[in-house]
């Protein structure tokens, strides 16, 4: 398994796959005593790799754009004025899922009272395995997926490689779950897996009450929801737009808005070596940006269940692309062309 993600990471650091022409380096900055790496491009922060001992799960926060607005809501880390508070375990963009030996990793946050704990699953980021600067920057960790009494079921061995040019960034995230001690099964569950959390911008307009920050941060029940600024919108692959997203199956999702009136888009790509392929859309008008491999019935009832059973040793590999452009309108052939590029690799 180690030798099969080194060979991957090695692939990739003598330059195997294609680079743009405007690719720039990619600078990673290690702080273990702050538990966290930054992600530098031309010496401006594009993200940070976080994984601080009181969260339950390692995450990219925040994300920022090439044109310099943030795109990952604040809340919980960092509030702002008129966001929504719901769901505090949607931070940054993260991986996980939501039934994996029957324990919801998903849903785990600190609002989860210590009696109910036991029903929850946790990641732990073990080593940092390398951090490697360069046109295509490759960072390396070992987690672990432990139950509540610190039981472990899944090592995770992840492998993020980043890139930007001018005008977009990219992350690809490769990660190989193993079965560590025992049987691990990973049943079908709409909770799931590579996501991100948006900032109210890039939310879908709406009429809904809902819970947002006020100025102080505290949380503020609003009737009528104000609009303003919110500007945005899911286009997917399979043709679906807005709400009709959520569920269906795509090679590609893309979320664009407009915020500091700068057009950005954000897109999840699929691989085509992922188990259930091509993976649902948990794509929600309300800022969550997901797309889920092991979840299917959850979403469609005709569809046929996902589930995963690994002996101990054995492993399963999800590879997923986030691609964040500011400015130019995102087209659906520039997306294909960007979603076969990436299926090529890995």
């Amino acid at each position: 398994m180690m030798k099969k993600f080194s060979a991957i990471l090695l692939a990739i650091l003598i330059g195997v796959t294609t680079l743009s022409a405007q690719a720039v380096k990619v600078k990673l900055v290690r702080d273990d005593s702050q538990r966290k790496v930054d992600v530098m491009v031309d010496g401006k922060l594009f993200t940070s790799y976080q994984y601080p001992q009181n969260m339950e799960k390692p995450y990219l926060y925040p994300v920022v754009a090439p044109s310099g607005s943030v795109v990952t809501r604040g809340f919980p880390l960092d509030p702002r004025k008129g966001e929504r508070v719901d769901h505090p375990h949607h931070v940054g963009i993260w991986f996980n899922h939501g039934n994996v030996n029957g324990l919801d990793f998903w849903n785990n946050s600190s609002a989860i009272p210590a009696e109910r704990k036991s029903r929850y699953g946790h990641i732990v980021v073990k080593e940092v395995v390398k951090a490697k600067s360069g046109k295509k920057a490759a960072l390396s960790v070992i987690s672990e997926w432990k139950d509540n009494s610190e039981n472990t079921l899944l090592v995770e061995n992840t492998l993020y490689i980043f890139s930007a040019d001018k005008n977009s960034r990219t992350i690809d995230h490769i990660s190989t779950l193993t079965a560590a001690n025992g049987t691990v099964t990973i049943t079908d569950n709409k909770e799931g897996m590579f996501a991100i959390r948006v900032d109210r911008a890039f939310e879908m307009p709406t009429n809904q009450p809902a819970i947002y920050t006020d100025a102080m941060g505290n949380p503020e029940k609003v009737r009528a929801t104000d609009n303003t600024g919110v500007t945005g919108m899911y286009v997917s692959s399979s043709g679906k737009k807005g709400d009709d997203v959520w569920s269906s199956r795509n090679d590609w999702v893309l979320l664009s808005g407009t915020k500091d009136n700068v057009l950005t888009t954000m897109g999840v790509f699929d691989h085509p070596k992922n188990t259930g392929y091509p993976a649902h859309s948990h794509a929600r008008g309300y800022g969550l940006f997901s797309t889920n491999n092991l979840g299917a019935q959850s979403y469609v009832k005709d569809h046929a269940p996902v589930v995963v059973t690994l002996e101990k040793g054995q492993s399963i590999t999800l590879r997923h692309r986030f691609y964040l452009t500011s400015g130019a309108e995102l087209t659906a052939d520039k997306a294909n062309q960007i979603f076969s590029d990436f299926s090529k690799l890995y």
